[in-house]
């Protein structure tokens, strides 16, 4: 495997969160549309202007480095001198932070992830995107556009950044043979009980749904982020009868790579960037997606509606999608990169473990998408939103 030269990820990434009460409940009413309505109607840029001078974002750490915490990473400074735009970031730890800073009107965009994008769009915080304006996006992978995390009836809402699995990560010397299920952190009599790894996320609620969708089709589950309310039930109580066998519900991979390289912990989810610094320090694990898939994250480049410095914000949205850049973006913070010639410039192997381009791989991962109560099929309004996850999560942890 590739070593990742660096990585700042200290968010849940676009993993794990936890949530204050004020935030999850600023998160929840921040955009959640509770229904099939469509999201607001906002103007679409049709035409760039001259650049504004100014840039301001809410990113996750590492998206933005512009040389202040290593002077060989800066892909903010060469920004600035080609167009002109000074850009300031304010760096969010959780999706729910950053719907909670986009509701200020304050910034101009925004690096989301699957879990608060549709919350943004819905909430009428960012605009649909004119990927006309937008050089580098005919390069993007096919695969990542038109998704249910970033686009609303056929209309791009963002542009993709980088995505990454939600793997299975565990210690070799726990596990001789390569587990091929997720019940390894499920099942009471596991190797791994009383020392399994979790997200402190409601988001993580879709990783039961995932397994049951496999171990119990009388509940037919078809969409792990459109649960009705028996399929919901179903999923918390999963996680509840999990409760006793975690040891652990991280918020920082930092929190679960000691886990691992320590011993503490047996197997959860995880990251590959998690693994491969893990493996760097010589811990005894390995990586996997078993036979029931994975969720995943795919964070999304999206302009806000109040956008005070809009060409700039387009002209990022390009520069960012650049090969070069995303190459810089991704081997920094330890993801796939949505623009496939990022490859050319990745160091030997990356691309490989990190499966870029791999169409396959991508169809087998649940990509992170924010629940609302339309189902998206004939059940109509009848599955539970973001705002009971938010609260089943908190009785979930006790």
């Amino acid at each position: 495997m590739a070593r990742i030269p660096h990585a700042t990820k200290t968010r849940l990434a676009a993993p794990a969160l936890v949530l204050s009460a004020a935030v999850a409940l600023t998160g929840a009413c921040g955009g959640d549309s509770g229904g099939s309505a469509a999201p607001p109607d906002i103007p679409m840029a049709q035409q760039l202007g001259t650049p504004e001078g100014r840039l301001d974002m809410v990113v996750w750490t590492g998206y933005a480095e512009n040389g202040s915490n290593d002077r060989k990473v800066d892909w903010v400074t060469p920004f600035t001198k080609a167009t002109g735009c000074k850009v300031t970031t304010k760096v969010a730890d959780t999706s729910d932070a950053m719907v909670a800073l986009m509701e200020t009107g304050r910034y101009d965009g925004v690096s989301a992830s699957g879990d608060a994008s549709l919350r943004l769009v819905h909430g009428g915080l960012v605009a649909p995107v004119n990927t006309g304006l937008i050089g580098n996006y005919a390069d993007i992978a096919g695969y990542l556009k038109n998704q249910p995390y970033n686009s609303v009836n056929g209309q791009m809402y963002g542009v993709p950044h980088g995505y990454g699995a939600n793997v299975l990560m565990y210690r070799t010397d726990k596990f001789q043979q390569r587990p091929t299920s997720w019940s390894v952190i499920w099942d009471a009599d596991s190797p791994a009980a009383g020392h399994v790894v979790a997200y402190d996320s409601p988001i993580y609620i879709a990783d039961a749904a995932l397994y049951l969708k496999t171990h119990r089709p009388d509940l037919e589950i078809t969409d792990v982020y459109a649960l009705d309310e028996e399929q919901f039930a179903a999923s918390v109580d999963l996680l509840k009868r999990q409760r006793p066998n975690v040891n652990q519900y991280f918020v920082s991979y930092l929190d679960e790579l000691h886990s691992f390289t320590s011993g503490s912990n047996y197997a959860g989810v995880g990251w590959q960037v998690t693994a491969n610094l893990a493996l760097a320090e010589k811990a005894p694990v390995a990586t996997t997606i078993p036979v029931e898939g994975a969720t995943g994250w795919s964070d999304t480049w999206m302009i806000s509606s109040k956008a005070q410095h809009p060409t700039c914000m387009y002209k990022w949205m390009n520069w960012i999608t650049a090969p070069k850049v995303q190459a810089q973006v991704a081997q920094w913070f330890g993801e796939a990169p949505a623009n496939p010639k990022a490859c050319r410039y990745t160091a030997r192997g990356f691309c490989s473990t990190f499966r870029v381009g791999d169409q396959a791989f991508y169809k087998r991962l649940a990509f992170w998408r924010t629940p609302t109560k339309d189902c998206g099929d004939d059940r109509g309004d009848a599955c539970v939103d973001y705002s009971r996850w938010i609260e089943a999560w908190t009785q979930i942890k006790g």
